[in-house]
């Protein structure tokens, strides 16, 4: 079978917190993103952008994730702070995917929705031809405005993934995956 094809056969997320160090290179992580970037785009509007999340900026961006988590749930046990301060700090590298989708003449919104989300599979899938492992993940923090404010969005822009990418040495699980006669009909 062809190696390509074997990949995305075998292809399955590994668990954030199984992912350690040592991450990508700048240069695996500027090939990383150029095959992330190789996805349909109608009227090449390029209606998403990339945020790269390492070192120290994984932790910063932490204490603003556990800070609105505080002000939202002032009664949480320090646990949960803990673990809220340090989501983005899972994986050596953390790629926030994000869709820059608008109104436009031509193009509908929901198409370019799905670019952004093939960016976040693309760049998956490069990870783990790579030889790394990843997995997308957006969580509550992906839709609180604070926290989306404390990345630079601007208001018309949502996450569409935070892809976390790390070593492993744990080897990966599959999950049960649907049956083709459950989830394809024909015409």
């Amino acid at each position: 079978m062809n190696a390509n094809l074997s990949h995305l056969l075998e292809r399955r997320s590994v668990a954030a917190r199984l992912l350690e160090p040592p991450g990508p290179s700048e240069q695996e992580l500027e090939r990383l993103l150029t095959i992330a970037a190789r996805v349909p785009d109608h009227g090449k509007l390029v209606p998403w952008r990339f945020l790269v999340i390492e070192g120290d900026a994984r932790f910063r961006i932490g204490k603003v994730i556990a800070e609105a988590f505080r002000a939202d749930q002032p009664d949480a046990r320090a646990d949960q702070f803990s673990v809220e301060e340090t989501r983005l700090a899972r994986a050596p590298l953390v790629v926030g995917v994000v869709s820059r989708a608008r109104p436009h003449p031509k193009i509908p919104e929901w198409e370019q929705i799905l670019s952004a989300g093939a960016v976040c599979m693309n760049l998956l899938n490069a990870a783990t031809a790579m030889g790394f492992g990843a997995n997308w993940i957006t969580e509550w923090y992906a839709y609180d405005r604070r926290v989306l404010d404390a990345l630079g969005l601007e208001p018309f822009e949502r996450i569409a993934g935070f892809v976390h990418i790390g070593s492993f040495s744990e080897p990966r699980t599959d999950r049960p995956r649907p049956a083709l006669s459950e989830v394809v009909t024909r015409l």
